[in-house]
């Protein structure tokens, strides 16, 4: 069971009678300021622990002190309990998320320092005559006397103790000292911030923020107070939603709407009876029609158990209104739930769809890829690019008679965790909206019958890439693809015996997602591609040949420092 809400065709104000134009302008100023009211009454009560209603509930004191009757007072509690609700859960991921930050922060703070201790050192050696570089300082290199200091891009050569002491030994002493400072104060910040959201109820700006700031920032504003006033009343006070009733005759006490002649008919809170003629909804008439036609001619004793409510909202956009029938749509009863054909699986990634077609005995039937570019789009941009490859994922699907298997992401907490990091696997990151890829193919598919079964992402890309990648010739992401399919149908991915030998003792019994994660931290610095391209045996003999050279050992020694390094200079 979902709600959905149906969207009428523009309703133009010079269409209807001033008194109606006037008694809609009343009813949506009133309902909402009994909702900033009620929802400001609750934040006071939360944060002094004293009742401010004499006694009574919310209900009878809005509707006593707003002079509404209980349809309209019912509507405005339920926006409320909603709204402090959904405060509650936000609380909750700003707190998570800042969680994070300080960890990362932290984390930061540690290696500068860490870094500053090393060149001191460094700094005290050259004093005593005997210059001593610190393990942590690879990219620091002595030849007798010449100095190297190797970056990514570049590197630079100091030809003598001096030179090298006071150009960059000082130099990197004070700008680490400096980001020390700012390190610090950002913690501070953080911490105060996060102490703020546990200790406070936080209020809500109805406008938006971003409005009510404008007073200050946008000159059109700033020379022109009266015209902010006008749009802020215009945002604050342009909507109202009525909760429906199954027991009503129509499916809700306020509005009635007649499907034979798509009247819609309502009392506004000033008892003015306004009529709304030829409401038509584009997209729904049908589902409404049909919904109101079983409400009503169900009997009154009936409509308890039998009926549906019907909501219904008004939208004030300045020389129209428009009118959404807020109804509940049962899940389809044809829905595609079977897994016996098989599976689709695919895998989300920042720039394009990995999708992977597995029959019904999880084998591999073929693997393709739908790309798109998301840099520099608007959100809007963003949305109606990821929703027509949705539209090609669940066509696909639907032709083959399957359903679709995807990763159970959140992606929240990712998003802010390494801000001093690589700065494009940050930018991908940022872009990365697979929120909005999975409720895309989430829509798509719901219309037409199709389940999306959710999966525990753990290792897909791992498994894909060491077990199928080279077998059926595909990239890393089919290969997650493929693996997510074959998770939704219940198969377990086993390691390969020939990695068996790089699980340590201690796990050898254990899961088999503790058995990769074993094999993944081993295999890390191998090149993605050798797994493309070489048997898994070759890789490990490779693997085990290099590490006894120690060549793997120092190039991840190296890439880490070059990486911190970078991250520095970033930041400086």
């Amino acid at each position: 069971m979902g709600r959905k809400a149906y969207f009428s065709k523009r309703v133009y104000k010079n269409a209807l009678a001033q008194n109606h134009v006037d008694s809609i302008r009343h009813a949506l100023f009133v309902f909402n300021q009994a909702k900033h009211y009620s929802f400001s009454t609750n934040v006071k009560e939360l944060r002094s622990g004293k009742s401010k209603r004499d006694g009574v509930s919310l209900h009878v004191h809005v509707k006593k002190k707003f002079e509404l009757n209980d349809y309209y007072t019912n509507s405005i509690v339920q926006e409320v309990k909603a709204l402090l609700k959904s405060q509650k859960e936000l609380q909750k991921l700003y707190m998570s998320n800042k969680k994070e930050q300080i960890k990362s922060v932290k984390k930061k703070i540690k290696t500068t320092k860490s870094k500053l201790t090393s060149l001191r050192k460094v700094k005290t050696s050259i004093a005593k005559g005997k210059i001593n570089l610190p393990g942590n300082l690879k990219h620091i290199q002595q030849h007798g006397n010449l100095f190297g200091v190797h970056y990514k891009n570049e590197t630079l050569i100091f030809f003598h103790v001096y030179s090298f002491e006071h150009a960059y030994i000082d130099s990197e002493i004070s700008k680490l000292k400096s980001r020390l400072g700012r390190l610090e104060f950002r913690l501070d910040r953080l911490e105060k911030m996060l102490c703020s959201l546990k200790g406070n109820i936080h209020n809500v700006v109805f406008g938006t923020k971003k409005l009510f700031r404008s007073q200050f920032t946008l000159d059109t504003y700033k020379n022109n107070h009266d015209l902010w006033k006008q749009d802020w009343t215009q945002s604050r006070y342009n909507q109202m939603t009525i909760s429906g009733r199954k027991d009503a005759k129509s499916g809700n006490f306020v509005f009635h709407y007649n499907p034979k002649t798509h009247q819609l008919t309502f009392q506004t809170p000033d008892g003015t009876i306004v009529h709304i003629e030829d409401l038509v909804f584009p997209y729904g008439q049908e589902q409404i029609d049909s919904a109101v036609e079983k409400q009503m001619n169900l009997q009154s004793k009936d409509r308890k158990l039998l009926g549906k409510s019907v909501g219904w909202s008004i939208e004030d956009k300045g020389d129209y209104y428009i009118f959404k029938c807020l109804l509940d749509i049962p899940t389809s009863e044809y829905k595609n739930h079977s897994k016996a054909d098989g599976l689709i699986g695919v895998d989300c990634n920042v720039d394009h769809f990995a999708v992977s077609n597995v029959n019904h005995k999880g084998q591999f039937v073929n693997s393709f890829v739908l790309d798109f570019d998301l840099v520099g789009k608007s959100s809007n941009q963003v949305t109606k690019i990821l929703e027509a490859e949705a539209i090609a994922i669940v066509d696909y699907a639907v032709n083959h008679h399957k359903g679709i298997a995807v990763e159970k992401l959140d992606t929240t907490k990712s998003k802010v965790s390494n801000p001093y990091g690589n700065k494009k696997a940050n930018m991908r990151m940022s872009l990365f909206a697979y929120r909005k890829m999975v409720s895309a193919i989430k829509s798509r598919a719901e219309k037409l019958g199709i389940e999306v079964h959710e999966v525990n992402p753990a290792y897909t890309s791992q498994i894909g890439k060491m077990k199928y990648m080279k077998r059926f010739g595909i990239s890393i992401h089919q290969a997650a693809s493929y693996v997510i399919a074959r998770r939704a149908m219940g198969y377990k991915e086993k390691l390969p015996p020939m990695l068996h030998s790089l699980v340590p003792e201690k796990k050898q019994g254990l899961h088999h997602w503790a058995q990769w994660n074993a094999v993944s931290r081993l295999l890390s610095d191998v090149p993605t591609f050798w797994f493309g391209h070489l048997e898994l045996s070759d890789i490990v003999r490779l693997r085990d040949e290099l590490s006894s050279l120690g060549f793997l050992l120092e190039s991840k020694r190296r890439k880490d420092n070059l990486t911190k390094e970078e991250s520095g200079k970033s930041i400086a």
